[in-house]
């Protein structure tokens, strides 16, 4: 399997990566992982609403963007 990255990256730092790996399954791994409603995923926006049906590509650049709230 010459070339496999085998990886993602999220905020910079190098994690794991599995076939059919989905945003919600990696926020399942990620402490504190409820205070994020939106992430960028190789630059795009995803919400919450799709996290269970996005599924991550090997070698992917993600950005987990918390949840601000003000006034």
């Amino acid at each position: 399997m010459a070339g496999r990255h085998i990886m993602i990256h999220v905020d910079d730092n190098p994690f794991p990566w599995r076939d059919a790996l989905t945003v919600a399954d990696l926020l399942e791994e990620i402490p504190e992982a409820d205070q994020y409603a939106v992430i960028r995923l190789n630059g795009r926006y995803v919400s919450r609403p799709d996290f269970e049906k996005t599924t991550i590509p090997d070698n992917a650049r993600i950005f987990l963007i918390p949840l601000i709230a003000g006034g």
